[in-house]
Order: C-alpha cells, then structure tokens, then sequence
C-alpha cells in the first residue's frame, strides 16, 4: 500500500507512467466514453480547509471512474477534537478504500497515513500540494511536451506550493527560479527533508523579472495562503512592490512560455489582468486537469499499473 502525502513519494518512473495514464483518462473523458475501474469504491474527503476546486475535482473524478464519496468537513467529525487523529483513521479506513483529507499542518494527514488501512492522498496540507504541482506539470507536458530542462519560474511566496515545485524539479530534471520577498523564503530544509538535492534544480533571485528571463513557464500564487489571514496586511506590504506576475516579466520569459496559477486568483494583486486573461496563459485546463491526475492517482493507488495505455 502507498500513500501520496508529496512530490516526492513518487518515483520518475511512476510518474511517467502517471503522465501517460492522466491523457488516456482525459481522453476517455473527453469522448464520452464509460471507464468505471473503481466501482463499488468509497472515496472519503475530509476538508479541514475550505476548498472549491479540490472538492469537485476529487469528487466529480471518483464519479467518473464508477466509485462514491463521502465528504467530511471539521464540523462533520471528530477529527482531532473529541477523538484522536489515529483513531479516527483506523475507523474511516475500516469503512473506506482511500482517503484524500484537504489540512493544515503535514503532521496531520503524516498521523492520519501511518494508522489508516487505506491509501491516503494529500489534497493539500501548509508545506505541500502534490496534486496541483502534479496537474501543472501535466499542463505544461500537453503544451509543450517534456519538462526535463526546462526552466519553471516561481515568483511571490515561498508557500507550500513552492515547496512541492523544488521537490519535482529535484526529481522530474527541470530548474526552477524562485523569487520571493524578503522574509518569505522557501524553507529549503523542508522542501527536500534534510536531503542534499540535485545540483542546479534551483536558483534563488532577488528580483523577480530576472527571474522570469528565459523561463518556460511563470507560475505564481495569492499573497495570502489560507489560515495566514492574519499577516494580510504585512504580505500586502511586502509583495505589492515588485511580486505582481505583469506584461513586464512575460515578456523576458520565452516567446513560447506559459502562465499557471493554481486559484483562486486576484486579479492585480499576484498577477495582471492582461496575464491571466492573456494568450499565454493556460490556467483553465490546469484547473481541469486536476481531476483528471487525481483520478491517475486514485485509480494507481487502488489498482496498481493497468495495462491499458494508448
């Protein structure tokens, strides 16, 4: 049994392989055509963050691969509240096939994992958010093909999203480019767990334009993650000055590249109107390909490899 708690549970390999699984499920779906490998499975989703699109996507997809759903909320369970994480995960595994739980910090869904029976998969924790770095990178191979190489640009905070894309340049063979304001680092330490990473998978600027020079895609997220509301002020301070993704920095970037944004998004503030809504940008089939690696993911956890591929 394995768990997808980060990028890197996975191997190269498996996400070749994950890669390839993602297009013949999308195209399935895109031709109407019926795939229940997962009939008569539960999917359990426990939100402790509110979510719209990690919602939809997990539950939409485990609809479109046959199985159910049972979605809980914090006012829903007893999730460490009157009872303890391990126990409640040793009761809902008992019930349920997989798990996906949407948290706050690592520690819980890492408690959750060790005492549940079933797959578990992060749907988003404070450190790390493997399912959307997994759909990004996917986007970005539907455009362009192969990201080994490539140079993906961060700019703005060093958050939880940063982290998971350190973690897949280290393993997928790409650079990234990270830039944030002064204080809001990444954490170098727990991207990687204390290991030494591949030399030249990262770089760190100052400013964020340079940054985006020669990058083939520019990435970014909202100043404020979720449950840091209370530093809005200071990160507006801190980010309004130079870490607005703009026409500006595209237009350093490669005539070919591409803009992501996981959303929600806010509209001059992390990113210019003229950016989002623009040509390059592709953050509509990013958000859709959410489900579709989401339902790679849980049909890999449940199943193993299958051998029907294109």
């Amino acid at each position: 049994m394995k768990h997808y708690l980060q990028f890197s549970d996975f191997t190269a390999d498996e996400y070749a392989y994950l890669f390839a699984r993602t297009a013949t499920i999308k195209r399935k779906f895109k031709s109407y055509e019926k795939y229940h490998p997962l009939v008569d499975r539960t999917l359990a989703m426990i939100f402790e963050k509110a979510s719209t699109r990690t919602r939809v996507s997990f539950e939409a997809g485990m609809g479109q691969l046959g199985g159910t759903v049972v979605n809980l909320t914090s006012t829903d369970s007893q999730l460490g509240r009157s009872e303890s994480i391990e126990d409640t995960a040793r009761v809902i595994s008992r019930m349920t096939d997989i798990v996906m739980i949407r948290t706050f910090g690592q520690e819980r869904i890492e408690r959750f994992a060790a005492h549940s029976r079933v797959p578990v998969i992060n749907g988003l924790t404070n450190e790390f958010h493997p399912c959307q770095i997994m759909a990004d990178l996917f986007t970005y191979i539907e455009h362009r093909g192969a990201i080994a190489g490539k140079v993906v640009t961060w700019v703005g905070d060093g958050n939880n999203m940063a982290n998971t894309w350190l973690q897949a340049a280290d393993l997928l063979g790409f650079t990234v480019h990270v830039s944030t304001p002064s204080g809001y680092e990444v954490d170098e330490k727990l991207a990687f767990g204390g290991r030494q990473p591949r030399a030249g998978c990262y770089k760190i600027f100052k400013d964020p334009t340079q940054a985006c020079q020669g990058a083939d895609l520019v990435t970014t997220d909202v100043w404020t993650s979720m449950g840091y509301e209370a530093e809005n002020e200071a990160r507006r301070k801190a980010f309004a000055a130079d870490w607005c993704v703009d026409g500006k920095m595209m237009a350093v970037a490669r005539p070919d590249a591409l803009f992501m944004h996981c959303l929600p998004a806010h509209r001059g503030e992390e990113v210019s109107a003229e950016v989002i809504d623009g040509p390059q940008s592709v953050v509509w089939d990013e958000a859709e390909n959410r489900m579709h690696v989401q339902k790679a993911i849980m049909e890999y956890l449940l199943l193993g490899r299958v051998s029907e591929l294109p």
